[in-house]
């Protein structure tokens, strides 16, 4: 099962299951995270959402086997978003390394609790693929454009200290605590008025869109257009480089 869904107490926890795979999207993974996401928010009893990753990762991206082969996961994003907009608030527990398209799966979360392993990065133009799940409209949104261009010309990882002070995240907290606080929080979410926020959600998105959905729709048709150009045998290629690079990085933001 590569999605886990519990609901407790009024929020549901939607785990993505892929540990042996750092949580790597394939296409089975991008098909059941919407799924598991609209069930959530369609629940009477769900007030808010928990998005979070099995251990030891939040999600590394695009699984780069799937990629470097058929390339059929890359081709289902440029949709803007990986699921279905919900109703209900969606908080991310980001545990370790969000990556790429693990980054915009947090990004898409109304906002981020960070375990103290948790690390950032963009790493498109490394892999050489464009973003479609709206990176380039929410990542400058929640750091500013510099630090946004920095992340994704560079692909060098920020570890979640960097993200605190860069404005990704709200929270850093002991791996420990992680779930604890996240959930915490979505219980404070869940115990209002859930019509009202609700209602909240929808304003800021209707504030927010007024200038995003041009940049979402521009994101899209980039993202589609360089899917019909990208070769999986380049991704295949650069696949142990990446991961090498990426390991190395983690590994000197947590000083091991």
């Amino acid at each position: 099962m590569v999605i886990a869904l519990d609901v407790s107490d009024g929020v549901a926890v939607v785990t993505l299951n892929r540990p042996e795979a750092r949580n790597a999207l394939n296409s089975e993974l991008m098909r059941a995270l919407p799924e598991a996401m609209a069930e959530a928010d369609g629940r009477d009893d769900v007030g808010a959402i928990v998005l979070t990753g099995a251990d030891p990762a939040f999600c590394a991206g695009l699984d780069l086997k799937e990629l470097g082969g058929s390339g059929d996961n890359y081709r289902s994003t440029g949709s803007g978003r990986p699921w279905a907009a919900t109703g209900k608030p969606v908080v991310g527990a980001v545990n370790g390394a969000a990556v790429t398209g693990g980054l915009e799966l947090a990004l898409q979360c109304d906002f981020l609790v960070a375990s103290d392993r948790a690390r950032f990065a963009d790493t498109h133009a490394r892999v050489g693929i464009l973003p479609g799940w709206g990176l380039t409209v929410l990542l400058p949104q929640a750091v500013g454009v510099r630090m946004a261009k920095e992340m994704s010309f560079t692909g060098n990882f920020l570890d979640a200290e960097g993200a605190l002070a860069a404005g990704l995240v709200n929270h850093v907290v002991p791996h420990g605590r992680l779930l604890d606080t996240a959930t915490g929080l979505a219980r404070d979410i869940a115990g209002n008025d859930g019509d009202t926020v609700q209602a909240l959600r929808a304003s800021y998105g209707r504030v927010i869109g007024i200038t995003a959905d041009e940049g979402l729709r521009l994101e899209a048709e980039a993202q589609r257009e360089w899917s019909t150009r990208f070769d999986p045998a380049e991704v295949a290629r650069r696949r142990q480089a990446i991961i090498e690079r990426g390991r190395a990085q983690t590994s000197e933001a947590s000083g091991t």
